[in-house]
């Protein structure tokens, strides 16, 4: 499996600790997809974007559908989300 630093959440600058608590959960966690950007913050700002545009965007798909699209995909890629 391939590491990729990254900066803690007490380590983040201004322009990267507003993404943290943006995108972080009710108890302070950011997905590890979203934390592998914290060396290039505007990355995660637009992965983020983009996540939300496929999934909550117009689609002739339903949220339903692209989520066990997503499921399908994590499952097939021996990954946990």
């Amino acid at each position: 499996m391939a590491h990729i630093p990254y900066i803690p959440r007490d380590a983040a600058g201004p322009d990267l600790a507003p993404l943290y608590r943006r995108y972080a959960d009710r108890e302070g966690n950011l997905d590890n997809i979203l934390r592998v950007h914290s060396l290039n913050p505007p990355s995660m700002r637009h992965h983020y974007d983009l996540y939300r545009h496929l999934m909550a965007g117009p689609s002739p798909l339903t949220r339903r559908q692209r989520e066990m699209i997503a499921v399908a995909v994590s499952a097939e890629n021996d990954c946990f989300y």
